[in-house]
């Protein structure tokens, strides 16, 4: 393939294709597909794509960090990545006297390029489909773990047939809900350095209220470096590692493209849920998302106040703030987009055909799944509701969720069999890892957020599942979250790193017992058993029965609908979507027109999460 005439059509922003639908597995790619890919005007061929014999596509497309999608584009390993992907790595490197996150950073030469230490890329070398090899030892009385924990025992005794250095990994991925399971060997480098980076009135223009929608303003893009041994390997950051040299980049042009032109998109997108049944796009739309909307608002709402104009705070809770902002925006986005498209109503209306084939010989193995699949959604829907509270709101305050670390010295404390030694001992390891919480840590923000999600909980979660201890307190307080708030921040040793050493230094029974009546701890003793136990006791056997379910509702779909193709659901798995470039309509009488910017890929948010 010759890479001086690629034009590389998924690294443009503020344009927007028009594609067949699907988000394809790279090696599924079939004949026709490839032929309608060229008759829309693609000029290369399914192993120019994908190849696992020579240097290809897939070989420069890679995973940036905790699941972005980035692409080298240079025989040296420069890295283009989304500007919110990159942002926890340049927040983590900057300072108030060098803000590179609000500034901007540019290294003018790779000795000036700054080593982000626990950043990663990961390749993927091969994929390989196993479902002949697993699918045989697998059965409906599993659960999902264990359904995942005999796929991985089969991907390991396969995989090194496929792997000719040590230094690559193998992990087992299920698709179509566990009817299909392919085999991915990958490779990872973990000296990454940044080279570049816009400022934020540049890399985050427009904010959240232009995140996940079209047309998109922002330069969202960022430029890092992937460096390696001498012998091009993977290695941990040295200074006298090299720039990586990768077995294939894309080169940028800057000439443009033209309205009908052709458009791929090659990442990796983070989840669809495109088979679902009705009653579970009823949980999405009436109860999963508005609930994590409604909370997430809270918090960001409350974040934002404190750090506006204030660079400290910013620095402290820019990554905090954009991982909540991010999802959140995501989640509103669906349910403004589920209804906008009628999304129950055709659900239901597609399940009323599948219905009226259950009544036929093909179909009569799937007869009454639907409505056992309500049944199970309408038993599931009060359990997550409380996790959606507790985990997004109760443990969305953060010295309740840092009062975790306090479990293990608890539990010794408790035992009848530890000594003072030991109990001291353990309380030193918790002190040791604390300055990473603190440092990032406004016990202002957090009282406030401690007074807003305790009133969310109070308000929204039925009374006979609200943790006994909060119902105690609220009933104490009289129902006033801020008087409850102003309690427990006042008297808890946890709410500042030098409290928590006075704590736990030089322990004896009465600090011990004043540790233990801490109001903080108390807390989170009451708040995470009943997250615990709703998980494992109710969501988790419920969830796998609905995934029993569903594994039989997509085996029916398929069966239903004989000619058509279906494409996996994304699950952060490598794939290809492709199209032409054109406007859209967004509603009623709003019509964008395509536009091509050479910043780097924003179209690709759509599939990266």
């Amino acid at each position: 393939m010759s890479k001086k005439n690629i034009l590389i059509l998924f690294l443009f922003s503020l344009a927007t294709a028009k594609a067949d639908e699907g988000m394809w597995l790279p090696i599924l790619l079939n004949e026709t597909q490839i032929a309608d890919m060229q008759s829309r005007g693609f000029k290369l061929t399914a192993e120019d794509i994908y190849s696992v014999n020579q240097s290809s596509m897939k070989d420069a497309v890679l995973i940036f960090g905790g699941g972005c999608t980035g692409e080298v584009v240079s025989g040296n390993g420069l890295v283009l990545t989304n500007h919110h992907c990159g942002f926890s790595s340049v927040n983590n490197l900057s300072t108030v006297e060098h803000n590179y996150l609000r500034d901007g950073y540019w290294a003018m030469e790779q000795k000036d390029e700054l080593p982000c230490p626990g950043l990663s890329v990961t390749f993927i070398v091969g994929i390989y489909d196993l479902t002949d090899s697993i699918t045989p030892y697998l059965n409906e009385r599993m659960g999902d773990a264990e359904r995942n924990e005999v796929a991985q025992q089969i991907g390991a005794r396969i995989a090194p047939q496929y792997m000719t250095s040590g230094k690559w990994e193998a992990s087992v991925k299920a698709f179509y809900y566990g009817t299909e399971f392919y085999l991915f060997i990958t490779e990872t480098f973990t000296d990454i350095r940044l080279v570049g980076v816009p400022p934020s009135s540049v890399g985050n223009f427009g904010g959240e209220t232009d995140n996940w929608v079209w047309p998109r303003h922002t330069g969202d893009f960022s430029v890092f470096r992937i460096y390696a041994d001498a012998n091009n390997q993977p290695a941990d950051y040295a200074a006298d590692n090299k720039p990586f040299t990768p077995r294939y980049f894309f080169p940028i042009s800057l000439k443009g493209v033209k309205e009908n032109d052709f458009t791929m998109v090659y990442g990796f997108p983070g989840r669809t849920q495109e088979y679902l049944p009705s009653p579970a796009v009823d949980l999405v739309m009436h109860s999963f998302d508005p609930n994590r909307v409604g909370i997430r608002a809270e918090r960001i709402r409350i974040m934002e106040q404190y750090m506006a104009g204030n660079d400290t705070v910013t620095l402290m809770y820019a990554t905090k703030a954009k991982g909540l902002a991010n999802a959140y925006k995501k989640w509103k986005g669906e349910m403004i987009g589920l209804n906008a498209n009628d999304a129950l109503a055709k659900k239901r209306a597609y399940e009323q055909s599948f219905t009226a084939w259950t009544l036929t010989p093909d179909g009569r193995p799937y007869a009454g799944l639907l409505d056992d699949i309500e049944k199970a959604y309408a038993d599931y829907e009060p359990y997550s509701a409380l996790n959606d509270y507790l985990s997004e709101a109760a443990l969305g305050i953060e010295i309740i969720r840092f009062a975790g670390n306090l479990k293990e010295l608890m539990a010794l404390i408790d035992s009848d069999t530890a000594s003072m030694v030991a109990i001291q001992a353990k309380a030193d390891a918790v002190l040791d890892n604390a300055g990473n919480f603190y440092k990032n840590y406004s016990v202002a923000i957090d009282k406030d957020m401690f007074a807003a999600m305790m009133q969310m909980v109070m308000e929204n979660v039925q009374a006979n599942y609200i943790p006994a201890l909060l119902s105690e307190k609220w009933k104490l307080y009289d129902k006033d979250a801020k008087a409850w708030a102003a309690s427990v921040f006042s008297t808890s040793a946890l709410v500042t790193e030098s409290k928590l050493e006075a704590a736990l230094q030089g322990l004896n029974k009465k600090k011990i017992k004043s540790l233990q009546n801490d109001p903080v701890w108390q807390l989170y003793n009451a708040i995470y058993p009943v997250y615990q136990d709703n998980y494992y006791s109710h969501l988790y056997p419920m969830q796998d029965n609905i995934n029993n379910l569903l594994r039989r509702y997509m085996e029916g779909q398929r069966a239903f609908e004989t000619e058509r193709n279906f494409y996996p659901d994304a699950n952060s798995t490598l794939r290809v979507a492709y199209g032409n470039v054109q406007g859209y309509t967004a509603r009623d009488a709003v019509m964008y027109n395509y536009f091509i910017s050479p910043t780097t890929a924003s179209n690709k948010k759509i599939y990266s999460g």
